[in-house]
């Protein structure tokens, strides 16, 4: 395929436009490959954050707690994500995607490993916040990765199908939970979300490309983009300069974020984000004690909620597709209108293992695969020098509501609120979402390259 060029004079050295030059792809093995590596380290990100939710009841009897008495452990966890989400994505804008996703994955597992040593509350606390800064510092760096070496018309599905490793790793967590839990225990759990990380690191160190849109964003004549083009399946002219056709940095990332026409844009993403977030750790968090409520076992409760995440894994590819087809935003506002319905609709099912097992899993088809669009919408708005930032900053709010979530879901069990008025109070976040999703679709004049 022949690269653009552009010279004044024959003296002149080609160009090389990033931004066309991957559009005119098609997903190729090595752009599989990135997201592959990508999907599997957040297949780790999700079994570590989702793995204090599927311990709890064990954890809350082994230690004689009151139930919600682990509220402030699972805000803890939330509060070190969001502080690694608005920090993570940031600094990836200075120093490179691949660097931040490398620390992030060691600090992660070690930190995990390190909570099977936890003898109290406090020091439980204390652990799972340092653990949700590489968790929250992630996340948004390998949505910006897969962003940025995925053509434009491929964006949206490439990442969800991404942000499938996030809801699968959450989903087996409980599966492995629901075996490990019986015969070894709490710390077991912790044990495998800690090793596991540790192991996956130097496969990332060997295999892992820096973002080839930042590497032309800080040196258009860096000596690794031409190997990265050449395993996409494009030979550049030799001596060629890289550049991208977006706008450059200038001054203070996060104020970027409000430029160019971005700043309502920016405020409602953010509000989405946080109730999605919201919903998604609530249910997330507190579905295996509700459930165990209802008078089943501990390792059914478990397997039921488990549901909830593989719902929302087989959620992200047929989304992105349909994105990929009809743009964002009627899939983001019908999507949300969706996970608000049913929602609701768990607080009124019975006890029946089946009904039950179903209703978890479209809930979680519902409510992950709202959260799968925004990250899809999130890494489309801004361009590669704040794009990490901007998904950083969006997903950091977000966790706000993360950490309001199981605290308020804590409260509603202290309270000892009946299942269905929870699930009912837990619907109206989504529908918050879903009109903060009509008003962004309302602008979307304003907003480029975004339908």
């Amino acid at each position: 395929m022949d690269m653009s060029r552009s010279s004044a004079d024959s003296s002149a050295r080609p160009q090389v436009e990033l931004g066309a030059a991957i559009d005119r792809l098609d997903v190729g093995r090595y752009q599989i490959w990135i997201m592959a590596l990508c999907g599997a380290m957040v297949f780790l990100d999700g079994f570590d954050t989702q793995a204090m939710g599927y311990v709890a009841p064990s954890l809350t009897a082994a230690w004689k707690l009151e139930r919600g008495a682990l509220g402030p452990v699972f805000s803890a966890g939330l509060f070190g994500i969001m502080i690694g989400a608005l920090a993570g994505g940031p600094l990836a804008d200075v120093i490179g995607r691949r660097k931040v996703i490398l620390a992030a994955c060691l600090w992660f597992g070690a930190l995990s490993l390190a909570t099977v040593f936890a003898t109290d509350l406090n020091q439980l606390m204390a652990l799972r916040f340092l653990t949700g800064l590489g968790l929250g510092a992630a996340m948004p760096n390998a949505i910006a990765l897969v962003s940025e070496f995925s053509p434009g018309r491929r964006r949206a599905s490439m990442v969800m199908i991404m942000f499938c490793g996030f809801s699968l790793g959450a989903a087996l967590g409980g599966v492995a939970a629901g075996f490990l839990l019986p015969s070894y225990g709490w710390t077991s759990v912790f044990l495998v979300g800690g090793i596991a990380p540790i192991l996956f690191a130097p496969f990332l160190v060997a295999a892992l490309p820096e973002s080839i849109r930042f590497l032309a964003a800080k040196d258009n004549r860096h000596a690794s983009i031409p190997q990265i083009l050449r395993r996409l399946g494009q030979t550049p002219p030799e001596g060629a300069e890289f550049v991208i056709a977006e706008e450059s940095a200038r001054g203070f990332s996060v104020l970027q974020l409000f430029g160019e026409r971005r700043g309502l844009a920016t405020l409602l993403l953010w509000l989405i984000f946080f109730m999605s977030l919201l919903d998604l750790y609530l249910l997330a968090s507190w579905l295996p004690t509700v459930i165990n409520g209802m008078g089943l076992s501990v390792t059914t409760a478990v397997f039921i909620s488990s549901l909830f995440q593989v719902g929302g894994t087989t959620a992200p590819p047929l989304l992105g597709l349909t994105i990929d087809r009809l743009g964002f935003f009627g899939v983001l506002v019908g999507v949300f209108v969706a996970s608000g319905c049913a929602i609701a609709t768990l607080g009124f099912v019975g006890s029946e293992v089946a009904p039950l097992a179903l209703a978890v899993f479209v809930a979680g088809f519902c409510v992950v695969g709202g959260q799968g669009t925004a990250n899809g919408l999130a890494a489309s708005l801004y361009p590669t020098v704040v794009r990490g930032t901007g998904v950083g900053w969006a997903l950091g709010i977000g966790r706000v509501g993360s950490i309001l979530g199981p605290a308020i879901g804590a409260i509603m069990l202290t309270q000892k609120l009946d299942r269905s008025s929870i699930f009912l109070v837990s619907a109206v976040p989504a529908f918050i979402a879903a009109c903060a999703g009509v008003c962004l679709w309302l602008i979307k004049p304003k907003l480029n390259n975004i339908s």
